[in-house]
């Protein structure tokens, strides 16, 4: 099939015989219109994506609306497709994304530094910051529209009927001693039956992942992701994290040193950021429901992450109330457990990668920072159950 010449294409042929330098000043005139048009595009799609960003980022939260079109409309349908693609590949894609990300930064700002000193002058750094403005601004849009805008959904405490009020001294103490009683109980059952090496292969913990997540939204149920190692595990254990998210590629990532009795809450907490709870104390909230309705392992693992969350809550003489009820079983696994922190953790790493982490959360709009892991206490207290910790969702009409 054939197809006409452009306008521009008639008009140079028109010039047949004409001079050379006639012929050739059209041609680049031509050329010269096409480029500028392409430059204009260009940085106007440019200016468009970095003003959409800023944008992003300062608009009001609109948590009623975010919660009906992103966390339980848009999202979970493309976690259900990212995340059991993540789960088929053994290897961190948060590690190959990292080094994508690095790599790029880095020819772009050698090839800045190498034409910035060949031309002794600055102008050529000006395109490389352009670039990385842009790219910062593209990568945080991606961000937003793959997991980020949970940060902005209803607050579970506007989604279940909770309790008003904050609970008291009292109330923490006789959750703390409940905690005590679960744990000294489930101990000898919890280590008879042992803890698989990879949490998300047990059918237990999965299904009972799935059966919260219905009785806290109508939303489909998230998938499960496999806990990977990643080159960043050192970097987790010096700053005593035990687990996090990768946002992009929506798998889940564990500090290499976690306990078999640590896996279960460690997985559901991280299973609740890939069903959508970002904040910090409703993703363990929803971890700890996850494994107190699994089977015993993962009953001891919620009721004794629990109780590490109250115990660095209340006072100090009501923790040494709560350390003195302890079992023998359940005191050597908290010690082993702060022998592990102790023996990875690098304390002026761990206070910066803390604050970091706290002005994350901030500007990701969670006021408390870091402090709202401790909400969880407040929730597991306020909240209103039915039988076997089934959460009661609150009427939408009295929200």
């Amino acid at each position: 099939m054939s197809s006409r010449p452009g306008p521009w294409f008639r008009k140079i042929a028109a010039l047949r015989g004409a001079p050379v330098r006639i012929v050739t000043a059209e041609v680049c005139h031509r050329l010269a219109r096409i480029t500028a048009v392409t430059i204009t595009r260009r940085a106007a799609t440019e200016i468009g994506i970095v003003g959409l960003a800023l944008a992003a980022g300062v608009a009001p939260a609109a948590p009623a609306l975010t919660e009906r079109w992103f966390s339980t409309g848009l999202y979970p349908r493309v976690q259900q497709l990212v995340t059991p693609l993540s789960n088929r590949v053994p290897l961190a894609l948060f590690d190959l994304f990292t080094g994508i990300a690095v790599a790029a930064l880095v020819i772009v700002l050698v090839r800045a530094v190498r034409a910035g000193w060949r031309e002794r002058r600055l102008a050529p750094l000006l395109p490389a910051l352009r670039r990385l403005v842009v790219g910062g601004a593209l990568v945080y849009l991606v961000f937003l529209l793959l997991w980020g805008f949970n940060y902005r959904r209803l607050p579970m405490a506007e989604r279940l009927a909770v309790d008003p009020g904050a609970p008291t001294s009292e109330d923490v103490t006789r959750l703390g001693m409940e905690a005590v009683q679960r744990v000294n109980a489930l101990y000898e059952a919890a280590h008879q039956s042992g803890w698989p090496e990879a949490p998300w292969e047990s059918a237990a913990l999965r299904q009972a992942f799935v059966n919260v997540q219905r009785d806290l939204s109508d939303a489909p149920a998230a998938v499960p992701g496999r806990l990977k190692q990643t080159m960043f595990g050192p970097y987790l254990r010096w700053v005593s994290i035990d687990g996090m998210i990768n946002p992009f590629g929506l798998e889940t990532l564990a500090n290499p040193d976690l306990l078999p009795f640590e896996r279960p809450f460690v997985a559901a907490h991280e299973w609740a950021h890939l069903a959508g709870y970002a904040d910090e104390a409703e993703a363990s909230f929803v971890g700890w429901l996850t494994c107190v309705r699994a089977d015993a392992g993962a009953q001891y693992s919620g009721w004794l992450g629990l109780y590490w969350q109250i115990a660095s809550e209340v006072g100090g003489a009501e923790r040494v109330r709560l350390a003195e009820a302890l079992g023998p079983g359940p005191r050597r696994d908290l010690e082993a457990v702060v022998a592990r922190v102790r023996r990875g953790e690098w304390p002026w790493l761990q206070t910066a990668g803390w604050r970091m982490y706290d002005r994350y959360l901030r500007a990701n709009r969670v006021e408390e920072g870091v402090r709202s892991y401790g909400a969880v206490v407040t929730l597991v207290l306020r909240a209103r159950f039915d039988e076997g910790w089934t959460p009661i969702r609150r009427d939408p009409r009295t929200r």
